[in-house]
């Protein structure tokens, strides 16, 4: 490699890597073990690594609480408790308290979308999004730039609705981010293959086409694909791979991201191996070397890879699995225990949800049918199932929901959910409120989750897009519609989540309560 660089970047795998700068090191989201119920592995295995000596960074920069991101056995066992935390600026101490419970002490407390200079001349920026919906109760973005004016944007998997922040401090020349996708959607869905095809190829579209959206705006030198896939390895999940040539597949690979990217006209293009190490300079150039000699090459032989790596980890899935049973739980008394004061207070989310949600439990492994439990967010209570109708039902194992309980695990969206060891079906579109309330089972989330809705009022102003005129934003996440709007035949799409709207009623297509405010703009009240 070149002497004269100050950033270099070694990929460690998924959205971890390693950021040399003439400031010191930065190690970002060191994910190593399997995550939710093992069923997330990093893809490609990266457990190989030296992370004792990885663990030495100066920095450690933990984007958001997700375990594909925080990895509490990674983190307890190689990273030295003596370097020094970046940490972003969210609405709850949860992360902060989790790394210092790790042994943790030296932080570096940043501001939201303010610039802290590090020695050397380093400058460092975190971006927090702290909305519900954004990862677990928070979701970050890494800006760097270096003493030699190179600058990087390590994206991970957020989704900041605005770019300028990043790029008013001079141009970006390693642009890092997610391309694919991170959800159980729509395979955990009890619909016709035909459909959950057509929804996972809109899915895998939508998913390319947001990340293309952000690469514009950005317009760095070099984009980096990062944070995914994720990879499955226990027999039950595998299917979930994209190995199987199906055009529904939401979790596409590097290089099949890289590939679709080149035909979009992007050819500046960097996948990060584990081992990779990459330059990125000033005056736009760059390079990586391999650790293989022939990447493409060794994307094809996906499959074997997957297989191999999958051989390696059944006796590690098979512990996981035996530690889930907890039979000396009663599941009904302590939901009722624990979450009825929850729903009590949740007025905002519980109205959103405006009805009752069924789990069906079944035996290990089986589709057996043991207990019904029913979530009745009308009247506050958690009851055995009486054969009434529910807006939502899941069906998973008893014993996942009883090592939820064991564990007092507040966020069933970190763990259960995105599992995938699940299934799920429901009456009417989408309800965010579902998934928000199973995060927010804590006091604290719960609070702050309810204050934001009740902060939400409609947006005040107005733009006029192809003949109609609506409020300039998003209702779900407050992204700007003249930049992540798109209409088609009445319908107007926001790119940044795919929801969508008829903008002659002014419906939500895609969720429960939010519409929004629209019309023909030839018929728009005058200002006054």
């Amino acid at each position: 490699m070149s002497g004269r660089v100050t950033v270099r970047i070694t990929g460690t795998g998924h959205a971890s890597m390693f950021i040399e700068t003439a400031a010191g090191s930065i190690l970002c989201d060191p994910w190593v073990n399997p995550a939710y119920f093992a069923s997330w592995f990093p893809f490609p295995d990266n457990s190989r690594l030296d992370w004792d000596a990885l663990g030495r960074a100066d920095y450690l920069y933990v984007s958001h609480l997700h375990r594909d991101h925080f990895d509490e056995e990674n983190l307890t066992k190689h990273i030295s408790k003596d370097t020094t935390v970046l940490l972003p600026e969210y609405p709850t101490s949860e992360l902060e308290s989790e790394l210092r419970a790790l042994g943790f002490h030296k932080f570096i407390k940043t501001v939201s979308e303010e610039i802290v200079e590090l020695p050397g001349g380093v400058k460092v920026m975190i971006q927090a999004l702290t909305s519900p919906t954004d990862g677990p109760i928070g979701d970050s973005s890494l800006w760097v730039e270096d003493a030699d004016g190179t600058r990087m944007l390590n994206q991970n998997d957020a989704r900041p609705t605005d770019m300028s922040v990043f790029l008013q401090h001079g141009k970006i020349h390693a642009h890092l981010l997610q391309f694919s996708g991170a959800i159980w959607f729509p395979m955990v869905y009890e619909l016709p293959d035909n459909a959950k095809r057509a929804f996972g190829k809109q899915k895998r579209e939508r998913g390319f086409d947001r990340s293309l959206r952000y690469i514009d705006d950005v317009a760095g030198d070099w984009v980096f694909p990062i944070a995914g896939p994720p990879c499955f390895l226990d027999d039950a999940l595998y299917q979930f791979n994209d190995v199987f040539e199906d055009e529904g597949n939401i979790f596409p690979d590097q290089m099949t991201y890289v590939e679709w990217l080149e035909r979009q006209g992007h050819d500046k293009n960097i996948i990060l191996l584990p081992g990779s190490v990459a330059e990125v300079f000033a005056d736009g150039s760059g390079s990586v070397e391999h650790p293989v000699d022939d990447i493409r090459e060794w994307f094809k032989n996906k499959k074997q890879h997957l297989d191999e790596f999958k051989e390696r980890m059944q006796p590690r899935i098979a512990a996981e699995k035996a530690s889930w049973s907890h039979p000396e739980i009663d599941v009904l008394e302590t939901l009722r225990e624990r979450i009825e004061p929850l729903m009590e207070s949740a007025e905002h989310i519980a109205t959103g949800i405006g009805g009752p949600v069924r789990f069906d439990l079944t035996a290990p492994e089986s589709e057996e049918v043991v207990e019904s439990i029913v979530f009745d967010f009308l009247e506050r209570k958690i009851h055995h199932d009486d054969g009434g109708k529910v807006r939502y039902r899941f069906r998973t194992e008893r014993r996942l929901i009883e090592h939820l309980l064991h564990i007092r695990e507040v966020d069933w969206v970190n763990s259960l959910f995105l599992s995938c060891r699940f299934t799920a079906a429901r009456i009417g579109q989408y309800n965010e409120y579902v998934y928000a309330f199973f995060k927010c089972l804590s006091e604290e989330r719960l609070q702050y989750a309810e204050g934001w809705y009740a902060e939400q009022r409609p947006d005040d102003e107005d733009i006029v897009v192809n003949g109609w005129q609506f409020q300039r934003r998003c209702p779900h996440l407050k992204a700007d519609l003249s930049v992540f709007g798109k209409i088609e035949e009445g319908v107007l799409t926001c790119q940044m989540h795919g929801w969508k709207w008829n903008l002659k009623s002014g419906k939500c297509m895609t969720s429960v309560g939010h519409d929004i405010r629209s019309c023909p703009a030839d018929e728009a009240p005058a200002a006054s």
